[in-house]
């Protein structure tokens, strides 16, 4: 093949490769819009049936902690104003070094209290449990540090409910979040796991718990992470929820059936994405023992949760996300277009691969072959108009589609000038944000394959909106 021929061929492959993961996205989105319109049908009458209302299963929230003195009272008070009819908190101070465990005792009036701990699931020493002596229902886990995922199990060890949310604690839940998220458990007993949409709290208010309103953010950073939030959870997980073949729950809101998590051994301590690691090993495990079981996602229960402010912090968390979707992937590989594998194994693995663990790679090379090529010469502005109408287009017309389905649907940003900012927002993320984002997955990527030290990187509270 000569050389022209050659470079033909790789600005073929760049082009197909990018018309192909923006098809396969639209396919999703064309799900999730009839999933979500069947979903607001059936609760266009109230979103639960009458006759389960106070029949709900009892559960525990597991609240995991680190360093999260600036936000830490917010989130409880906000999960002790759910409107649920038993649950308990359960707070894990993961060897906390500023003064979470200060604040916590101090705000909910913390006093030891002798219980035994049972460890059904490893994980580090447990220093201590505490009690509130004013809400009976709130509990504290004081351990020695060993990452999030040893926190979580932890809390499930300490859990006394068949059911446990895990909740990040930088995170504010609506009063009826959890009541919604629970409503796929009832009436279906192979339900294992549910989980509920993430939002941007950045710009909004909080007082007390509660949030009194809902706003944009001012700075440039978290206004752009709204429009990927929407893509994500309206379009990406609603899209793969009704094959079954949701490979995950974030770790900021979901939803677990506690035996199903102990039979899988709880979250696994060496990944840095033990959220997706443990839905798609539950995914394998259920698969190939042939046993029935469903994982879900439900649209409106609603956690807010504060987005990094500044390009330092988003680099440590998208490096971190992709990280954590590559050793997710690689532990469970077996999943993979195997006999019994299924949807999960035929279609949602494959696609996770192909468009998001080596999406990084081929968009940096692609924007940097065509800009290069164009520039020495070799590559023709038709070409690079084509590329750029492709990888441009078909973005803007993902994150405005997730916008006005969110419009549609939930109306969550309510205000004319939210709407107009937005969509501002879902043109500008196309110039230079997202082609960012793929450089720091690429960088995850980068530190999976070296095999490089994991490290959560400080991940900085702003906690600009919450108010006492």
């Amino acid at each position: 093949m000569s050389t022209a021929g050659a470079l033909y061929a790789v600005e073929a492959a760049f082009l197909f490769y990018f018309i192909a993961i923006n098809s396969g996205y639209l396919l999703v989105n064309l799900t999730a819009l009839v999933t979500l319109k069947r979903y607001l049908d059936r609760h266009s009458m109230g979103w639960l049936p009458l006759q389960y209302s106070g029949l709900e299963p009892p559960i525990s929230v597991i609240v995991p902690a680190y360093n999260e003195e600036a936000t830490i009272t917010a989130s409880i008070r906000s999960v002790l104003q759910l409107e649920y009819p038993e649950y308990e908190i359960v707070v894990v101070n993961d060897g906390s070094k500023d003064r979470t465990l200060e604040v916590l005792v101090e705000e909910f009036e913390f006093k030891p209290y002798p219980e035994a701990y049972r460890r059904q699931i490893p994980c580090k020493t447990v220093h201590a449990v505490w009690r509130s002596a004013t809400f009976p229902n709130l509990r504290l886990i004081d351990k020695e540090n060993g990452g999030k995922a040893d926190a979580l199990n932890s809390g499930v060890n300490a859990a006394r409910y068949p059911l446990f949310c895990a909740v990040d604690a930088d995170s504010v839940l609506q009063r009826d979040s959890l009541r919604r998220i629970v409503e796929p458990f009832l009436g279906e007993p192979t339900m294992i796991a549910s989980g509920g949409t993430v939002r941007i709290a950045n710009g909004c208010r909080v007082e007390g718990g509660f949030l009194t309103a809902v706003d944009l953010p001012r700075k440039l950073l978290p206004l752009l992470q709204i429009v990927e939030y929407l893509r994500a959870f309206l379009f990406g997980r609603l899209g793969w929820a009704p094959l079954n073949a949701l490979l995950v729950i974030s770790g900021a809101f979901g939803v677990f059936r506690r035996q199903s998590v102990l039979d899988a051994g709880g979250y696994r301590t060496d990944t840095m994405g033990e959220d997706m690691e443990l839905v798609v090993r539950l995914h394998r495990l259920h698969r190939l023992a042939r046993r029935p079981y469903r994982i879900s996602f439900v649209p409106d229960p609603i956690c807010w949760t504060e987005a990094p402010e500044s390009l330092r912090v988003l680099k440590h968390q998208r490096a971190r996300w992709q990280r954590g979707l590559a050793e997710s992937i690689a532990f469970n590989i077996r999943l993979l277009f195997h006999p019994r594998g299924g949807a999960p194994g035929w279609l949602a693995l494959p696609f996770a691969i192909l468009f998001e663990w080596f999406s990084p790679c081929v968009e940096v090379a692609g924007y940097a072959f065509m800009l290069a090529g164009f520039a020495l010469g070799v590559v023709s502005f038709e070409m690079l108009g084509l590329f750029f109408l492709v990888a441009l287009g078909f973005g803007m017309l993902l994150s405005v589609s997730a916008l006005l389905l969110e419009e549609l649907s939930f109306h969550i940003y309510s205000r004319p000038r939210h709407l107009l900012a937005l969509l501002g927002v879902a043109v500008l993320e196309n110039f230079g944000y997202r082609q960012l984002v793929a450089w720091y997955q690429l960088v995850g990527l980068w530190r999976w394959a070296t095999k490089s030290k994991p490290a959560w990187g400080r991940m900085t509270r702003a906690a600009g909106w919450q108010r006492d």
